[in-house]
């Protein structure tokens, strides 16, 4: 027997041990996500190392993903301008280092899930493990379950292991609609093994109290289900989409009526149901503050510098679009309005595509979606997820690319050979494996 029929089997163990490598790297990153209590979070240490490993080593950014690169590195340029109208730096220099990492990573994932789709499956199943457990986390704080649970708590409010319910809230929500989606699209008999993570990560939405992560969950479901509604041509499943519509909504009634029963959830519900909060409407509140800084951003096209504003004012924008224009200038802010732009438009055309990706991609879309609207009345500038939704719609963008070249004929010759070839000749037009 040959040299080279021995070493095909070790080539094999080789780059199966390296795919088993990468794939646990990435599943632990994704773990860390769910842990943010101050900046830099271990999750930050972490990705930082495998960014630059992972480098080393052969990370390819395609000329598909390069302008999410480009557009985010172009945001923190506007960030570095911006810095320079600053008398004094403070922790400028720390938070946007932090912007730019964020960035980073979001170009990780783009490139990762198109160098290998069957990452986005790995991604959302660890994301749903690291969603449930923070989730259980919050429970047992709201609920005082053990002594010192309180710890998972803030202002009264669920937060897991976040620094702030506002935060721990729209994290779940990606884990949350993916396993809707599983619960609408999967077989009858595994739905009990989906619903019971559902039922706990939605538990923790409900207990954050963040009126955004309540608006950005019921927004993203309403989207995910119309898709699918419209995705299907079978009438048998546009029926089963109906009725566990129904039945999910009678289910969510009767939790609510039963939850106001528990003490002192009817009234911290009651407090953070108000459309407008006193620090929303107050003379320097949330929405005079909008005006404000707007006004300004006239004024100071560079902008004033990261955290400046609310130095200034006694707090931050929370505004995503006036905290680019106040902290990144107007370099930053048409920076990141063309990212947005572009990133809804060419998701928006992988929607309704029969690809194995697909559904990975809605689930991450819709949410994003909602992370816009979101946007306009909380500052999502450092949230670590929105980064992760970036990269995961990207690498869709980036995979459609290649998947209409590989399909595009290369000739006239080609173009004539395949408009008469059988339709049973196999799995022409298939995507190729990918390395």
């Amino acid at each position: 027997m040959s040299a080279a029929a021995h070493e095909l089997p070790r080539e094999a163990v080789n780059a199966k041990l390296v795919s088993l490598i990468a794939s646990g790297a990435i599943v632990l990153g994704i773990l860390m996500s769910g842990f943010v209590q101050r900046e830099p979070t271990p999750y930050d240490i972490y990705m930082v190392g495998l960014i630059s490993v992972w480098a080393l080593f052969g990370l390819r950014i395609s000329r598909c993903v390069a302008p999410l690169l480009v557009l985010l590195v172009l945001f923190n340029i506007g960030g570095l301008i911006a810095m320079t109208q600053m008398a004094d730096l403070m922790d400028t220099p720390f938070y946007l280092a932090v912007s730019f990492f964020l960035a980073l990573t979001a170009v990780f994932y783009a490139a990762v899930t198109e160098a290998r789709p069957q990452f986005y499956r790995l991604i959302l199943n660890a994301y749903v493990v690291s969603a449930v457990v923070t989730s259980l986390f919050g429970i047992a704080g709201y609920f005082n379950l053990f002594p010192g649970a309180e710890v998972f708590t803030r202002y009264g409010r669920a937060a897991g292991v976040f620094k702030d319910p506002n935060v721990f809230g729209p994290f779940l929500v990606l884990p949350g609609i993916y396993l809707l989606h599983r619960l609408m699209t999967g077989p009858a008999l595994r739905m009990p093994l989906v619903a019971v993570p559902l039922l706990a990560i939605m538990a923790g939405i409900f207990l954050s109290f963040s009126r955004g992560a309540w608006g950005l969950f019921g927004a993203s479901a309403i989207l995910l289900t119309g898709t699918l509604f419209l995705q299907s041509l079978s009438g048998k499943f546009r029926l089963r989409i109906v009725l566990m519509t129904i039945v999910a909504v009678t289910l969510l009634l009767l939790a609510f009526i039963a939850i106001l029963q528990i003490p002192g959830v009817e009234d911290m519900l009651t407090n953070r149901a108000k459309l407008a909060q006193d620090y929303d409407s107050a003379r320097l509140g949330r929405f005079a503050r909008y005006a404000i800084g707007f006004q300004l951003a006239l004024e100071k096209p560079l902008g004033i510098g990261p955290l400046v504003f609310g130095q200034i004012y006694g707090e931050d924008t929370h505004d995503i679009w006036l905290k680019a224009l106040m902290d990144y200038g107007w370099l930053g802010f048409v920076s990141y309005l063309t990212l947005t732009l572009w990133t809804l438009a060419a998701g928006f055309r992988l929607l309704l595509r029969d690809r194995p990706w697909q559904p990975y991609i809605l689930c991450a879309y819709v949410v994003y979606v909602g992370h816009i609207g979101l946007g306009t009345f909380i500052d999502i500038d450092h949230w670590r997820h929105v980064y992760l939704l970036l990269g995961l719609i990207w690498g869709g963008i980036a995979l459609e690319h290649r998947y209409q070249r590989e399909r595009r004929p290369a000739s006239p010759d080609d173009d004539f050979r395949a408009l008469t070839a059988a339709p049973n000749s196999g799995a022409a037009g298939a995507l190729p494996a990918t390395q």
